[in-house]
């Protein structure tokens, strides 16, 4: 299987795939919270961005994070995949921060976001995505050594 992409490396190869399996699996998440933090944020950012500005701009910061990771695991290829694993570990650090800051400092978040209590009002999934694709972004460069 090839690593690197046509581009990379201009002889003609096909990226490497990273929807496979457990790849797919992390596309329909990534996808599903797509849609969900960009949505909640669209929502509260036109309705009543003064009420919460912050936590409605993590939100929408969120959902861009996770259209990023969606894009890069469909596109695969070897940069594709460095790029969602360097865009997961800023995720988790993010989902790391502010559940904390959530919890540390509730006056500063009058309304909740995607991450706020490590994704609690998502069941969570922001806490636990980012460590289940850094683990099979891991796992998909070995298989490829």
């Amino acid at each position: 299987m090839s690593v690197t992409s046509q581009s990379e490396n201009g002889s003609g190869a096909k990226p490497q795939k990273l929807t496979s399996g457990p790849g797919t699996l992390l596309v329909w998440l990534y996808g599903v919270m797509v849609v969900g933090a960009v949505s909640r944020s669209a929502v509260q950012i036109s309705t009543d961005f003064g009420h919460a500005p912050l936590a409605y701009s993590l939100s929408a910061l969120a959902g861009l994070v996770y259209g990023f990771i969606t894009y890069s695991l469909v596109r695969g290829g070897e940069t594709a995949r460095r790029a969602a694993l360097v865009c997961c570990a800023a995720e988790l650090v993010g989902v790391l921060t502010v559940g904390t800051w959530t919890l540390v400092d509730p006056s500063a978040f009058p309304d909740a976001t995607v991450w706020s209590d490590y994704g609690m009002g998502y069941l969570f999934i922001p806490v636990l995505l980012p460590v289940t694709a850094m683990f099979w972004l891991g796992k998909a460069r070995r298989a490829t050594r």
